[in-house]
């Protein structure tokens, strides 16, 4: 019998809200920050109208929350007619969403779940200008600080099951709290895309996986989108195409446990800066959870930070001068990708790669510069996890995390040693030449603790000290030491009690010292123009001998502002020698802004310009 049209349209509405109420069934009791998966199916219409439902379907789900907070989510194919909405609830409670898209079916239809609470901590966010917390409270309503340890397993995407399931269970006990890998290496041999606009779905889906066995593990999973130079412009010539590829990133992964990293190095992708900025704004709006975002880099990514899109920078670089200046510059975090491969048993292919006791040496400076760190070694596979590095890392772990280290910062009232510091509560000291060092602190009365970073064995002093001039020297002269000096009561009244920021007033960045006839340096050269392909000489002479000025860092520093390229790193050092970087301009001959750093031993920052022309 042929239905008349009423009776057509009520069975149309009866048949959609069946389809609704199954599809947010998948959603009905899922625990907070606990990802769910909304189904969309194609109608043999709407399929043969949309062959490639990647690239035509248009598919969002506009979530509220029982407080009114409102996530909006791009779906994405998951092959032959299915659309997938992957969310996680931020809260228990009743919610509701709302869909749109082009297909009619399903425009404007509107539905309800409820989600249950949990005491998941939710995802990661920016903290106390260079740390970071959860985005959820504890019970007690306090901030919840995040302790950032990478470790950097590029092939993780690539390696057989058991492979990878072996190396994130090693690196999980061993507590790193990240993972570091690729989602896309033309190198590898597993593309991730067919072409431009055909995702290979069986990877994406193995990927699904992995990032949340990672999760699972207690891990996030700090995702590369691409390595190569071009890589990410071959792959997807277009800027619909980037588009779309990066939506659908956001659609697969937002409802998950991760980190945006976007590039290996930014610097080798040819005008990587607008590159970035577009596909970096495009994943800000595409991502309603907002996790953090950077690009990895040789040297430093901070110049992509006035671009609005990320939320800290990040290193490719041991140089102390790099990072112990930038982080006076900028109120971000810093996480180290690289500041040098462990030999964990594979050899040293790479000029970067070290022996234990060389790395574990590098981690701790980076510490005191202010960074969180990364881990990485040339070894591929569970079979080179437990190495003396990674050993080194989870000592790292077991010191900080009994520190207030969301509050620890660069401190420079030390001799013999590089700290951080909580003034009025701990220092940690790293003596990296075992001696007599020196330390001034607030006057109190403070445990004594020497702590060997190989093993973690811990040398407790039995007698405290009192005052506000602590001298002394480590156990032995074996190896470098690390010394914390702590209230040990003091600390665990703030930790039970206080605000997350403890400082009052709180941190501020320093006002940089640019007036020159309070710079206590001259900028002796370059004197000439710069080039690209031969040496230049950079020297810095000191004017006002004092005792701050007997130690200094100093980080040059060129941008062509009518490129836009951002800054580069020229040179590190009072006297250093080299060219000019090959990306600094894209136009030549080009003008050049030069800027010198000089931090003295107070951690005062002092700043000189000037302006030179840059040649091929």
């Amino acid at each position: 019998m042929r239905l008349r049209p009423a009776a057509q349209a009520l069975s149309v509405l009866v048949l959609l809200a069946v389809r609704l109420a199954a599809q947010q069934s998948s959603c009905a009791n899922t625990a907070a920050y606990s990802p769910c998966e909304l189904l969309f199916e194609l109608s043999e219409k709407d399929a043969a109208a949309h062959p490639s439902p990647y690239a035509t379907v248009d598919l969002r789900v506009e979530f509220r929350s029982p407080r009114h907070r409102t996530y909006a989510i791009p779906g994405f194919w998951d092959g032959g007619r299915r659309m997938v909405v992957r969310f996680a609830p931020t809260e228990g409670g009743d919610w509701d969403y709302h869909v749109t898209s082009n297909l009619a079916a399903w425009n404007d239809k509107t539905a309800t779940f409820t989600a249950a609470s949990s005491e998941a901590p939710g995802f990661l966010r920016a903290a106390n200008k260079h740390h970071w917390a959860y985005t959820e409270r504890d019970a007690r309503g306090l901030d919840r600080p995040h302790l950032w340890m990478g470790v950097s397993e590029p092939r993780f995407a690539v390696l057989d099951d058991a492979a990878f399931r072996a190396v994130a269970d090693a690196r999980a006990a061993q507590k790193f709290t990240h993972l570091r890998g690729l989602m896309m290496d033309q190198a590898s041999g597993t593309a991730l895309y067919q072409s431009p606009d055909v995702p290979n779905l069986a990877q994406f889906q193995r990927l699904d996986a992995r990032v949340r066995y990672l999760n699972q593990k207690g891990l996030v999973a700090d995702l590369v989108l691409a390595r190569g130079p071009g890589d990410l412009v071959q792959a997807f010539p277009g800027w619909e195409q980037r588009r779309r590829f990066i939506r659908y990133l956001a659609g697969r992964y937002a409802a998950l446990n991760v980190t945006w990293q976007l590039v290996d190095q930014f610097e080798d992708f040819p005008d990587g800066r607008a590159l970035l900025k577009e596909i970096g704004g495009v994943l800000k709006q595409a991502d309603p959870y907002q996790h953090p975002r950077t690009a990895g880099a040789r040297t430093t990514s901070a110049p992509l930070l006035d671009d609005g899109w990320m939320d800290f920078a990040a290193y490719g670089t041991a140089d102390d001068n790099v990072g112990a200046i930038e982080h006076q510059l900028y109120a971000v975090p810093f996480v180290n990708l690289n500041f040098g491969r462990e030999d964990s048993g594979a050899g040293k292919p790479g000029p970067n790669d070290l022996d234990a006791a060389q790395f574990r040496r590098r981690l701790w400076n980076a510490t005191m510069d202010g960074q969180y760190v990364t881990y990485a070694n040339t070894g591929t596979g569970a079979q080179y996890a437990n190495s003396p590095g990674a050993r080194a890392m989870t000592v790292w772990f077991d010191l900080l995390s009994g520190t207030r280290h969301w509050e620890l910062e660069p401190y420079f009232d030390v001799d013999n040693g590089r700290a951080v510091a909580l003034e009025d509560t701990e220092y940690v000291v790293y003596v990296e030449k075992p001696g007599p060092m020196e330390l001034i602190v607030e006057k109190h009365s403070y445990d004594v603790v020497w702590i060997n970073p190989i093993d973690g064995e811990a040398t407790r002093s039995k007698k405290k000290f009192s005052g506000d001039h602590f001298t002394g020297e480590p156990p032995d002269r074996a190896h470098d030491w690390l010394l914390h000096l702590v209230r040990e009561g003091h600390m665990e009244s703030m930790n039970r009690s206080y605000k997350f920021d403890s400082r009052d007033p709180p941190l501020a960045l320093q006002e940089i010292e640019s007036n020159s006839p309070k710079v206590p340096f001259a900028i002796e050269q370059p004197t000439g123009d710069l080039s690209v392909s031969k040496p230049a000489t950079y020297s810095a002479k000191i004017t006002k001998e004092t005792r701050a000025t007997r130690s200094m860092m100093w980080l040059w520093t060129g941008e062509v502002a009518a490129d836009g390229q951002g800054y580069r790193v020229l040179a590190t050092g009072q006297k250093a020698s080299q060219p000019a970087p090959a990306d600094l301009a894209r136009n030549f001959p080009a003008v050049m802004h030069l800027r010198l750093y000089g931090m003295n031993a107070n951690g005062k920052v002092y700043e000189l310009d000037t302006a030179c022309g840059l040649e091929k």
